[in-house]
């Protein structure tokens, strides 16, 4: 309706024409049947005028007509049945978008079909044509005016009687046609008859040439004369087979795409408001829905009718002729002298002016009288006037000249007897003048006057409210329409009995809305709803689906979630019935795919009926592709790829190693701490340099993983892919048979692709397996991963694809809106009510790229190839079990544990390391651990260490031994870190185990600690993808607290005992035991304390208590202090890798401390500890010989030695004690500052105050510290600790004093020796005593590296006491340098001597 190609002005006449009706003879019936057509039906699509046509009016003015259309119909006697009128608006709403005149006539049929001419037609061929037309005649005649026929309507009594005589060319004797025609002639006149030659050619020879057919748009439609009665319910519907090409676009999202390969044709959107008039773009084309009797007819003339058979091109202009002439000579003549004699009748009648045209005039240049209120006149639309009576006249005349054309006589006539109608109170008569008054007035050219809106509301309140005419209104609504300003009066279409009606004038409603000036879009778009629900209950479901589709457009993305959520589902509903099955998926698929806010019974039922449709269209091809199915959501992004196998769990003491897993969340940090430590390992291996083909080993692809190279997998072993499913309904949804989709091409062992396989194998056993589980439940908004597997048992390229499953719902669900649950189709574990296969792709976007200038001003995404492997060789795989592995140890404890080393593959693996950022953690023992023999008493208490008895006189003295660091992989060169695991023949077969021991020693601080393990091993064939592999372990330990040692050195100034070279150091060792029971720990016992160094040993204890073996309660200090003496030199020199050992016990065995463990655990913590940055002032100097004798003169104060303390703890624990051992290190860099055996802790800076300006550049000083340049020589005085001299013999006392200046550094040193008191103030003469000193005062000295040079002194005293001798200054500075450092070098404490006298 709202598509029409005709605008109002062309439309109204087009509905309101003259009619004529036709009486034929049998054997013109005959004639005209011979092609096929009735004579009405030969007619049709010449009927309207090609040329203008004119008449004169009453006042003989000249009227021109265009376009003039007459319709010619046989006579039928009997009225029209109500049930045929409702079949016949049935056929034309199903035939296509109807024309609104065709509806409006089919609505109103029966009252405006008021015949004013008649035809009788007889054939030449007859026996007596002229005596037929007589009986025609008499026939028409009784019918017209016999009461007995109330049908056909005749316009006036009077009736135009023309007669046709129709001769067959081709059979007919054409004299004797013409013969009859002059007869004819003479008899009616040359103005009433008319000769019609037709069938021009035989109908054999139709098919020689093709003949346009005009009469396939006419015939098409079914005439109203049908007499059969039929039902007011829906008519059956089928699809014809040429509808898949016309099916709608569901959505609404995209009119120019097509959806699921179907072309969509609506392409104008009603919320255009100049819509094209191109007829050819209506939703639904011709013929595509047809009423179930009219069906077979329609295919019958469809295949093999042919119209016109026996008409040439010369037959078609021989008819159109005939109705000109019928129309200039006959019908308008008749015409316009009806319209004469009923204004005669009129004048002389009502006694007026000489014709009413006049009259008028003077009638409305008058006074007028105001016009009665409609609520004001009685309901008096009952009265009936006589068809005499004066009224009628005038409003036949009325009809008459509208007919024509001549509205503006038309409009003073309505207008006359609008008058009359409304004095007499005939309220019908007078809602029809007034309504015509309005359209006469709608249609003048040129508009004289304005449109009198009011008459057309007057006309319609009574029509519906006073007449109850529902028709009529009806009829006056469609007029108004046309002004696109009476919506209104559509809604109470809503009231109307029939489906169909409502369902017409609702749709012209909303176009209306839609076509104001300001459209009213939502009221357009409730109103397509209203009609396509009118057009539903109708039995147009074509229709229905087409309103639903526009109003869509309209609601959808508006954020009307429940609106969108009706409309789809009635528009899945009409496809599936008008099976439109894809479209009825795509509309459920909707549905479901938006975030609903339906209820839980009303999605469930929204899902069942998407799943019973699909199911209908899976059927129909079902060796068809897997379509896509749109539940449950998959978040491709967070899928996951592990290779492997999975871990095993733990067995008892056997744990394995925690490698990688899915269950493990990402952590960036520690992904890159284990890709340091495996470049670390690979740069050991291949001599300090990482290949440049190097990439991390990936076990898991994650989003946050590099993606961008294809992932390695290795033959027989698993791929594990973790979707991540979402349910977005509330209701559960259940998978079944859900298992991976993939595509390989596989690939022969050189890497070629195998011609003799399929490039493409999907489900092949042999190549890839593939796990399928039977029921995976999501249960309503839950998000759920599911892991499936695939098993590679050839080596090639694999291309995960996606997913495929059965979709279903379990059984249960409520019925919602009548919607009971569909006929189920399957039964398992949980109930499924029904289910459909279908797959749902897994496609990963890449990480946008951000590096070239193109790729940041564009909008560009990587590779993800995570689910495309390349299935490599076969390589080795390796497992590591870890057997007493401890969860829990005190800070330093010693632990011994064992390791086992399984190789579950079939290929023997080789160059098995560990690395670890913690070496210091474990060890597997050096190269000599074999070789130390076990003690009895070890062997006993299952100690960790290597142990020796000793016998009591080696006691106090150190015990020594060497040991190189290269026996412990802690040689020059090499990275601590990476540990060579010792397999025996460095090999590992196929299927065997070894099982060694590995030593722990718990973290100096205390807390939970997580230690990473990477092993790395190799295929002994090489592979040329895959290099290695790795396997992980992360262990996580618990220490407590147990002892805290700190230690200091400083030079003893004591030189006995020396050979004359070097000197010794005292080392103070302090052990405390913070360790506060809660690990149920007794106390510590201290069974020895080593020393490693390359330059020193301990030699003895100083402070040997009676008790030998130290103990140490909770919170207890001991207090340690040994001797510390220079190494020989040529064990020194043997190698600078060599260290010395030196055991000093307290109890009757030795820790063997050079040999593993303890060496192991000892070597680890020097490196961890080289390789914490040391704390050096740099020096900025103008002169690099400066900063050479600051090296110099540093290094006097270094020194390298390394205690290491060997502990017993003795633990109680269920009523059992058991001896736990463990070693503390401290590392001794510095004479004279304070080690310690773990961190402290950092007191934060004090606050200091914001500067707002610039600090001048500040050079660190250039000269070394008084401290540093104290130990550059040391001194020593040897003199007698009491000295006896008789003062009353002799007055002076002299004592011989010995200075022994010692050089510490490895340079030559120039010394000055200075003996004059540095001032004589009192309090100094108190502290030095009134003493003095003889002879030379000042000496200069030049002393070699480390050498010894000592000074005979005198002092001179002259009484008796306590004098102290350290008064000589002594000022040194290096030989070779120009800048003089000089200090005194000052003594460790005061040298006392006593003076007696005698």
């Amino acid at each position: 309706m709202a598509q029409c190609v005709q605008s109002v002005q062309e439309l109204i006449p087009d509905s309101f024409v003259p009619c004529v009706a036709a009486l034929c003879s049998d054997e013109a019936e005959r004639l005209t049947r011979l092609n096929h057509l009735s004579f009405a039906e030969l007619l049709k699509p010449f009927s309207r005028l090609t040329s203008e046509v004119h008449m004169r009016d009453p006042n003989n003015q000249l009227h021109v007509i265009k376009n003039l259309k007459i319709v010619v119909s046989n006579i039928i006697t009997q009225p029209p049945q109500p049930g045929a009128i409702r079949k016949l608006l049935n056929d034309v709403v199903s035939g296509s978008q109807p024309a609104e005149g065709l509806v409006a006539n089919v609505i109103t049929a029966g009252d405006y079909d008021l015949n004013i001419s008649g035809m009788l037609v007889a054939s030449s061929s007859e026996a007596e044509p002229v005596e037929q037309f007589s009986k025609l005649s008499q026939e028409q005649h009784r019918i017209q005016h016999n009461n007995d026929y109330s049908y056909p309507k005749w316009f006036i009594p009077n009736t135009l009687k023309y007669y046709v005589l129709l001769h067959d060319v081709s059979a007919g004797d054409e004299q004797r046609a013409e013969s009859i025609y002059e007869e004819m002639k003479q008899k009616y006149g040359t103005q009433g008859c008319y000769l019609l030659k037709i069938n021009s050619r035989t109908s054999n020879r139709a098919s020689d040439e093709q003949i346009p057919d005009p009469w396939s748009q006419y015939l098409q439609k079914n005439s109203i004369q049908n007499q059969e009665s039929y039902e007011d319910g829906p008519c059956t519907i089928t699809s014809n087979k040429n509808s898949d090409s016309n099916l709608l676009s569901l959505d609404g999202l995209d009119n120019e795409v097509k959806v699921d390969g179907l072309p969509n044709n609506f392409r104008a959107h009603p919320l255009q408001l100049d819509p094209s008039g191109d007829s050819s773009n209506s939703i639904d084309g011709p013929d595509h829905i047809k009423s179930a009797s009219s069906l077979h007819e329609t295919k019958k003339a469809n295949t093999g009718i042919i119209h016109g058979a026996c008409l040439t091109l010369t037959d078609h202009d021989r008819i159109r002729q005939f109705i000109q002439e019928f129309t200039f000579r006959g019908l308008l003549p008749h015409i316009e002298k009806t319209i004469r004699q009923l204004n005669d009748q009129l004048i002389s009648r009502k006694g007026l002016s000489r014709s009413l045209f006049s009259a008028t005039k003077k009638w409305f240049s008058g006074s007028k009288v105001p016009e009665k209120s409609i609520n004001e006149l009685k309901n008096t639309s009952g009265l009936l006037y006589p068809p005499e009576a004066p009224e009628l006249q005038i409003r036949k005349m009325a009809d008459l000249c509208f007919l024509v054309q001549h509205y503006d006589l038309a409009y003073s006539c309505y207008h006359t007897a609008k008058k009359d109608f409304l004095n007499d109170q005939a309220m019908l008569y007078a809602a029809g003048a007034l309504e015509m008054a309005a359209v006469s007035a709608f249609l003048q050219p040129g508009a004289p006057r304005p449109y009198p809106a009011h008459y057309m509301d007057t006309a319609i309140q009574t029509y519906r409210d006073i007449c109850k005419k529902q028709l009529c209104w009806i009829q006056g609504a469609e007029f108004a329409s046309a002004k696109l300003t009476y919506a209104l009066d559509f809604q109470v279409s809503l009231e109307l009995d029939s489906d169909l009606r409502s369902a017409l004038l609702l749709e012209q409603a909303a176009h209306c809305f839609i076509n104001m000036k300001s459209p009213m879009v939502r009221k357009y778009a409730f109103h397509m709803i209203l009609a396509g629900h009118r057009f539903s209950k109708a039995g147009q479901k074509k229709h229905a689906l087409r309103c639903y589709c526009q109003a869509m457009q309209v609601y959808k993305g508006k954020g009307w979630s429940l609106a969108e959520d009706h409309i789809n589902f009635t528009i899945g509903r009409q496809s599936y019935t008008l099976r439109q099955l894809d479209n009825a998926v795509s509309a459920f698929r909707h549905i479901l795919i938006n975030e609903s806010k339906q209820s839980a019974a009303q999605q469930g039922a929204f899902l069942r009926e998407y799943l019973y449709v699909y199911k209908n269209v899976s059927q129909l091809s079902p060796d068809g592709p897997l379509p896509q199915l749109p539940l449950p959501y998959i978040n491709s992004s967070a899928t996951r790829v592990f290779f492997g196998h999975d871990r095993r769990p733990a067995d008892g003491e056997k744990q394995a190693a925690t490698h990688v897993s899915l269950d493990q969340e990402y952590d960036s940090e520690s992904s890159q701490q284990w890709r340091e430590l495996e470049e670390q390992v690979v740069a050991v291996v291949n001599r300090g340099v990482i290949p440049s083909n190097f990439h991390p080993t990936q076990y898991c692809l994650n989003s946050y993983s590099d993606n961008s190279r294809f992932p390695h997998a290795v033959v027989e072993e698993p791929i594990t892919v973790e979707v991540a499913f979402r349910n977005p309904l509330k209701v559960p949804l259940l998978l079944t048979d859900l298992s991976l989709l993939w595509k390989f091409q596989p690939k022969d062992v050189s890497g070629r692709d195998n011609e003799e396989v399929k490039e493409l194998v999907k489900g092949e056993p042999e190549m890839i397996g593939t796990e399928v589980i039977s029921e995976f439940l999501i249960n309503s908004e839950e998000s759920k991963v599911a892991r499936l597997k695939l098993f590679p048992h050839h080596i090639g390229e694999l291309h995960i694809l996606g997913v495929l499953y059965n979709l279903g719902t379990i059984q249960g669900s409520v019925t919602v809106d009548g919607i009971g649950a569909l006929p189920g189709c399957h039964t398992g574990k949980h109930s499924l009510s029904m289910s459909v296969r279908g797959r749902q792709d897994l496609e990963i976007q890449g990480p946008r790229l951000n590096n070239t200038k193109e790729e940041k001003t564009s909008i560009k995404y990587g590779p993800d190839r995570r689910l495309d492997p390349i299935i490599t060789e076969e390589m080795p795989l390796l497992e590591v079990f870890f057997i007493h592995f401890p969860t829990g140890l005190l800070c330093g404890e010693i632990r011994k544990a064992y390791v086992e080393f399984v190789n579950v593959s079939k290929c023997p693996l080789t160059g098995l390391k560990v690395v670890s950022k913690r070496p210091e953690f474990f060890t597997f023992g050096g190269n000599t651990a074999v070789l130390t023999p076990l003690s009895p008493s070890a062997s006993e208490n299952c100690s960790a260490y290597k142990t020796v008895v000793t016998d009591s006189t080696s006691v106090c003295t150190a015990l020594t031994s060497s040991a190189s660091s290269v026996d412990f992989s802690i040689g020059t060169g090499s990275q601590p870190e990476v540990i060579p695991i010792p397999l025996p023949d460095t090999v590992l077969l196929p299927g065997a185990s070894v099982q060694l021991p590995m030593w722990l020693r718990g973290p100096d601080e205390e807390g939970v600690h997580e230690i990473n393990f990477l092993f790395y091993y190799e295929s002994v064939k090489k592979q040329p993808k895959i290099r290695h592999r790795i396997l992980r372990h992360t262990a996580v330990i618990c220490t407590s607290r147990s002892l805290n040692v700190r230690a200091t050195v400083c030079r003893s100034n004591s030189l006995e005992d020396e050979e004359g070279r070097g000197g010794n150091m005292l080392v103070f060792v302090d052990v405390e035991n913070t360790n506060t029971s809660e690990a149920g720990v007794k106390e510590f016992h201290i069974v020895q304390v080593s020393s490693s160094s390359k330059h020193w040993k301990l030699q003895k204890s100083v402070n040997l208590s009676e008790n030998k073996d130290a103990r140490l309660a909770s919170r207890e200090k001991g207090k340690f202090c040994f001797k510390a003496i220079r190494c020989k030199e040529e064990v020194a020199s043997q190698s600078s890798e060599k260290y010395t050992f030196a055991d000093i016990i307290f109890g009757s065995e030795q820790i063997v401390s050079s040999a593993s463990p303890c060496a192991d655990f000892f070597y680890r913590s020097l490196s961890s500890e080289l390789k914490k940055p040391q704390a050096q002032s740099s020096v900025h100097t103008e002169k690099q010989s400066v900063a050479d004798a600051m090296r110099l003169i540093q290094k006097c104060n270094e020194v390298d030695l390394n205690i290491v303390v060997l502990w017993k703890a003795y633990v109680v624990e269920d009523s059992k004690q058991l001896i736990l051992e463990g070693q503390h290190h401290v590392v001794l860099r510095t004479i004279g500052k304070e080690a310690f055996s773990h961190p402290q802790k950092q007191e934060p800076p004090e606050m200091e105050l914001l500067k707002f300006f610039r600090p001048e550049n500040t050079t660190v000083s250039s000269r070394p510290s008084v401290e540093q340049l104290s130990n550059l020589i040391k001194t020593s005085l040897h003199y007698p600790e009491s000295f006896n001299h008789p003062f009353h013999q002799k007055s002076l006392c002299l004592v011989p004093v010995t200075l022994l200046l010692s050089n510490c550094s490895r340079a030559d040193v120039d010394v000055i020796v200075d003996l004059r008191h540095k001032t004589t103030s009192p309090e100094a003469l108190e502290i030095h005593g009134s003493f003095t000193w003889l002879g030379q005062t000042q000496y200069k000295l030049q002393l070699k590296s480390q050498e010894i040079h000592s000074l005979q002194l005198k002092a001179c005293f002259v009484h008796t006491g306590v004098y102290n001798l350290g008064t000589p200054r002594v000022f040194a500075k290096l030989s070779d340098q120009v800048t003089v450092f000089e200090t005194s070098q000052q003594n460790s404490m005061p040298a006392l001597i006593i003076i007696n006298n005698v």
